[in-house]
């Protein structure tokens, strides 16, 4: 990718390369420029100096996200002049790989204002839907995060590989040693023969020392022919054309995008076939990023598409509709007749809500309505919507105008209530045309339900449509809404004002005023959104499973979001237990002690379970493999260690269920930690070991919010303490790391770019295609290679070890047995066509057989078919060959010397390589199991080329010329026409063979009789006892908000903070931006979940009651039968980050601030709510001048940010 200069300010803006960018510099940015460096925001011309940015690059989603600038330097920096005489001191962290984090100051004017990632600008990133920004470079080149993020390229090596450059020391420093016990052989027979023959010693000059020396080096000559050299020769052509067989696989070809499955690496096929942990991406790799509107429940009635097919699609059915887009794929033709009757209020009331309760910002563009939303899943929602006739045409900071079947509607906003993780819902309080308030809310089935007016059968018909959504993997939405009278919105609007004021604690204020009027709700129905995942992805996850292959998703998403994909893409089950961030924290403290919890843990990790971390918790796990000050990381989570004094309540409930957990799961095994291993590790690695053993235990491993450096750690993590085969597979730039450090690397082209196909060593356009390639290319391969090794070892052995046999014979003269021209020929003509087909060719089973029995894969996983043991069978058998070879013909012509026969050296010498030639062609016709007429060619063109070569150099022509060049004339032709040479051939060919075939045939059936035990895997049904009953902390339905992961932008809206002041649609910018890293104070939720150890056993609800429901079903449930949950905690559970209480009288309205509200006990309830996340980002502190309602306390945020001991340093700019 070519990278264009940007405008730096010098005397004024000019053009610079990025490489000449330093810190200190002010840069200006235009509208789809890559930022280049790491700039601290100073100005836009959006409003509020926003920024808008795309991140794909650094964390692979495509969605918007947004970046601010102090208010300070957004009102005073206003112009190229104002900012060449900016004068101020930025005082930051030194340079590290955390992409999510960023702590520093802004010294300008005497004051002081604080940093965070919310300011910073990072290289990578493009600029989206926004005008001009100014930036100052904070950190520039390889200081950069995303270059603190680029790991080192090294060459890739195959285990098999590595063994045969051993192995091949091994043979030689073999090879040495035989030469020189030949020599001390040849040392003592010399001193013999000169006493014998003493008048020979006159004729030679040389001392026995100096004929030792020369001795020792014609035997290490004579022998070189058995170091294989020729064998890395012949296995590049064999990698090759596993590489070309790869290219040429039609079913690895993607037709509509023209792209074909691509080796780029020619030397890492055999490791395909051994492959173990698979590391993963999510967006963009199993996932296609595109939302679907797939099925809705409207009063307790499901609509499913009619059109399946798509037939209807062809011709538009919502061409009624002048503002449908065409886009939907959802069509149900008696729904659109009841929305075009006007006469269901629930149906009125469904579409209305899904075009009003929103965050999502319009722009209009060549006369089409362009929806720019926080997550996808919110824009199809409205896009829905928009296509039934209930069309979101614009918002103003107060006011939303719609188009309900043509007819424009504007409903005043009187308030709106964004989502978060805790709250999980998102309402909005509008005031319709006709003067009437009402509440619209959607959110997650968990929070909804329970806020319902009543329960009857229509609510427990939805509850049922909400289970079976679930089993379909489908993101399922509630909707419901209530009429508010005036009275009441009177009474609870001067409370929300109040807490919208607050300093400190604003967000749990908020959080009861909005409690506090989102009760007593009517349900409308259920919305049910499909993430559409690639083209066969399940199902290739799934035989990956069966060939014992680990699947990790690394992904810089959000964990809600991943853990849907997880359930989608069946890496996760519904009866999975899921181990998270406080969980595994308990099990490590307590891995190394000898005592009942390590006993427990080894226990636990029999049972079908799941890992879902996050980037903090690896933060504070890969100490020993990052390469930055150790307490950088260390401080960078300092702040979650800070509790209030009622966690330790909680603490002691949380022991006891651990412990009688731990009794339930029983205390069977014992310990197997060696006491070696502890002195020689030190803690961080004994940590990353205890968490390496305990993931490679579970059947799925989720990692969420990753930086790209981070990803490729895990990787590293897993084989340092693994040793293990692994594969990363990606699609974005944030994935270029990991695929680098991955032992196989493998790209997919797809619509992030071409970083990672440029880095990667296998390219594939889709994810189903990997099945193929590991299960048939890649077991091939590993298979074909390792035949190869063996019979390439047997067969030069067993030729050339009969050199020492003859030497014992000759006195030691390092004489050679065979004739120059059968060892120069032999390598290249004589045994090289049939090794090569096995390379090439060779196939145990087919391709769709290795497809079906993905459990074949496992042989290259455990390094059965070439390690050390199948090697010294292989020099064995050759060797056993080699005495069968010499010996049956020294002993036969011993025999034929009685008779008066005399054969002679050259004759012998024939006899023993004919013999060998005779055998080892045999052996591999036994070998290998996929004929064909190529195979029985290349058998034919081997033993055709001896004889015609051999003709050749022995013929009468060639000895006239240079006798001692070919000086063994006719010699094959005197062997052959005697009977006697013919059937010693006969006998060393039947020796060789027939023992061999029999050892084989029985070990065969042997093996059939008594099979080797397979081990143990985990069961996906986890029977567990009724008293180990484990809280059920995750629902089984996934909730659809699990995109909005942080606060969406309704604070935004509401200020009017990313609105133009105009009302007009064409008049402002609708773009919007994905949700901050770094939330604000509203973001921090009143409570934290803490637990040391709470796996989640999950389960439909309503599994097994009704299995059938159509449209309108209104059978007779009991309302409460599919809403039972295990019981909530009462005890409380604190912030980690708040430090301060609420304050006790400050006003009327913070005597109604407590937590004592019965109503809302699942929020406060600690584990009665699922959440992923270990703790909340941190509280960000904008600066005291800005008297916004963004406005935070210092006070309040100094324990979250200057408890933060970085190291710092400083910049100044001119």
């Amino acid at each position: 990718m070519l990278l264009s200069p940007c405008w730096a300010l010098t005397l004024g803006f000019l053009w610079k390369k990025w490489k000449n960018l330093c810190v200190g510099d002010v840069v200006c940015l235009s509208k789809d420029n890559i930022v280049p460096a790491d700039l601290l925001l100073l100005a836009s011309t959006e409003p509020s100096s926003l920024c808008y940015l795309e991140t794909a690059d650094i964390d692979g989603e495509t969605n918007l996200k947004f970046r601010q600038a102090l208010m300070v330097t957004h009102h005073e920096l206003t112009s190229p002049k104002k900012m060449a005489s900016f004068q101020g001191i930025v005082t930051c962290e030194e340079p590290n790989s955390r992409m999510h984090h960023f702590v520093g100051s802004l010294e300008w004017n005497s004051r002081k204002y604080p940093l965070d990632i919310g300011n910073l600008l990072l290289r990578g990133c493009k600029i989206r839907n926004t005008d001009t920004c100014y930036g100052l470079v904070i950190y520039a080149g390889l200081d950069t995060k995303i270059m603190k993020n680029c790991g080192k390229i090294h060459l890739k090596r195959t285990k098999l590989d590595l063994m045969m450059n051993k192995l091949v020391i091994l043979i030689f420093m073999s090879l040495v040693i035989a030469s020189m016990f030949l020599t001390l052989g040849f040392a003592f027979m010399v001193k013999e023969f000169k006493a014998k023959h003493h008048y020979m010693s006159s004729m030679q000059g040389r001392t026995d020392a100096m004929d030792s020396f020369f001795i020792f080096w014609g035997f290490l000559i004579l022998l070189s022919v058995m170091v294989p050299m020729a064998m890395f020769i012949i296995a590049e052509f064999i990698y090759l054309g596993n590489s070309i067989f790869i290219n040429w696989d039609l079913s690895m070809y993607y037709e509509p995008l023209d792209i074909p499955a691509k080796a780029r690496s020619t030397s890492l096929n055999d490791h395909l076939g051994q492959v173990q942990y698979i590391f993963s991406d999510k967006t963009g790799t199993l996932t296609q990023n595109i939302m679907t509107f797939k099925k809705c429940c409207i009063n307790g009635c499901t609509y499913d598409s009619d059109d399946e097919h798509g037939t209807l699609r062809k011709r538009n059915p919502y061409s009624w509709n002048p503002f449908a887009d065409g886009k939907l794929q959802f069509y149900n033709k008696e729904l659109e007749s009841l929305v075009r009757g006007k006469q269901d209020r629930a149906v009125q009331e469904f579409w209305r809500l899904l075009a009003i309760c929103h965050t999502v910002m319009v722009q209009e563009k060549d006369n089409q309505l362009l929806y720019q939303a926080a997550s996808p899943d919110e824009e199809a929602l409205v896009a829905a919507a928009r296509n039934f006739g209930y069309v979101f045409l614009s918002r103003t900071q107060d006011t939303i105008t719609l188009v309900e079947l043509g007819e424009e509607r504007v409903y005043q906003v009187l308030a709106m209530m964004d989502f978060n993780s805790v709250r999980k819902r998102m309402s909005v309080l509008v005031r319709n045309p006709e003067g009437s308030i009402c509440l619209y809310t959607k959110g997650a089935d968990t929070v909804i339900l329970e806020r319902l007016h009543h329960k009857g059968v229509m609510e427990a018909t939805t509850e049922e449509v909400l289970a079976a959504f679930a089993e379909q993997t489908l993101r399922t939405l509630c909707l419901a809404y209530k009429d508010v009278a005036e009275d009441a919105y009177k009474e609870w609007e001067p409370e929300h004002q109040e807490a919208a004021l607050l300093l400190q604690n604003r967000a749990q204020a908020l959080h009861q005023v909005y409690n506090k009027l989102e009760q007593n709700l009517q349900l409308l129905g259920v919305t049910a959104i499909e993430d559409k995942l690639q083209d066969g992805v399940p199902e290739t996850i799934r035989c990956l499973k069966k060939g014992n292959i680990k699947m990790w998703v690394l992904t810089g998403d959000k964990p809600e979001t991943a853990v849907n994909i997880g359930f989608a893409c069946q890496l996760l089950s519904e009866n999975m237990s899921i181990l998270e961030d406080k969980d595994i924290k308990g099990l490590l403290e307590n891995y190394w002690d000898e005592n009942e919890h390590q006993r427990a843990f080894q226990t636990m990790t029999h049972h079908n379970m799941a890992l879902v971390i996050n980037g903090e918790f690896l933060d504070q796990l890969l100490l020993s493999l990052r390469k930055e000050p150790r307490a950088l990381v260390q401080n960078a989570v300092v702040d979650e260690a800070t509790q209030e004094p009622g966690v330790s309540a909680l603490d002691f409930l949380q022991a006891r269920r651990i412990s009688q957990m731990w009794r339930n799961f029983g205390t069977t095994m014992a310990t197997s930690q060696s006491d070696a291993s502890k002195t020689r590790e030190s803690p961080e690695e004994r940590r990353e070991r205890a968490f390496v053993d305990l993931a490679s235990k579970c059947q799925a491993v989720i990692c969420c919010r990753v930086t790209p450096k981070q990803k490729a750690l895990v990787v590293a993590l897993v084989k340092k303490y693994q040793q293990v085969v692994t594969l990363a597979i990606g699609d974005g730039a944030n994935d270029v790391n990991m695929i680098k450090t991955a032992d196989i690397g493998v790209g997919l082209a797809g619509q992030e770019g071409m970083q990672a196909v440029q880095n990667s060593d296998y390219v594939l356009a889709q994810f189903c295609y990997l099945q193929r390639l590991l299960l048939v290319h890649g077991r091939w391969s590993y298979m074909r290679i390792c035949k190869f090794l063996r019979y390439f070892f047997y067969k030069t052995v067993a030729s050339m070890m009969a050199q020492i046999w003859f030497s014992l014979f000759n006195g030691f003269s390092a004489q050679p047995l065979y004739e120059g021209w059968f060892l120069a020929l032999f390598n290249l003509l004589y045994s090289t066509l049939p090794v090569l087909y096995i390379g090439l060719f060779e196939q145990d089973v087919t391709a769709e057989k290795s497809l079906k029995m993905p459990e074949l894969y496992t042989a290259g996983q455990k390094d059965e078919l070439f390690n050390y043991s199948i090697f010294v069978q292989a020099i064995a058998h050759g060797t056993i060959t080699s005495l069968i070879n010499f010996f049956v013909t020294i002993l036969v012509s011993y025999d034929m010397t009685k008779t008066g026969s005399s054969p002679d050296y050259q004759s012998f010498g024939v006899l023993v390589a004919i013999s060998s030639l005779l055998s080892i062609t045999l052996e591999v016709i036994l070998v290998v199991k996929y004929w064909t007429l190529l195979f029985v060619g290349t058998v034919v063109v081997s033993l055709s080329s001896y004889v015609i070569f051999t003709s050749l150099t022995e013929s009468l022509l060639l000895f006239r010329i240079s006798p001692k060049t070919f000086p063994f004339l006719f010699a094959d032709y005197n062997v052959i026409r005697e009977p006697s040479s013919l059937l010693v051939i006969v006998l060393n060919v039947t020796l060789n063979t027939l023992p061999m075939l029999a050892v084989r045939i029985i070990r065969r059936t042997v093996l059939k009789r008594h099979p080797k035990k397979e081990e143990e895997v985990p069961s996906e049904e986890l029977t567990v006892e009724p008293a180990m009953r484990l809280r059920r902390g995750m629902p089984a339905r996934r909730s659809s908000y699990a995109f909005s992961h942080h606060e969406g932008y309704a604070n935004l809206i509401t200020q009017g903070t990313i609105l133009r002041r105009h009302t007009h649609v064409d008049e402002f910018y609708g773009d919007t931006a994905c949700n901050s890293p770094n939330p604000s104070e509203e973001d921090v939720p009143w409570q934290h979940k803490e637990s040391i150890f709470n796996p989640r056993k999950i389960s439909i609800l309503a599994k097994k009651r009704r299995q059938h429901y159509g449209k309108g079903s209104q059978g007779e449930v009991h309302p409460n039968a599919s809403s039972q949950t295990t019981e909530k905690q009462t005890a409380i559970n604190i912030d980690n980050h708040e430090t301060k209480k609420l304050p006790t009288t400050t006003s009327a309205m913070s005597g109604q601030l407590q937590v004592s509200s019965s109503e809302d006990q699942a929020f406060y309830s600690a584990l009665s709510q699922y959440s992923l996340a270990s703790r909340p980002e941190r509280m960000d502190v904008r600066s005291s001048s800005w008297k916004g309602p963004l406005l935070r306390d210092s006070a309040s945020s100094r324990s979250s940010h200057l408890e933060v001991t970085t190291q710092l340093h400083s910049h100044t700019s001119s």
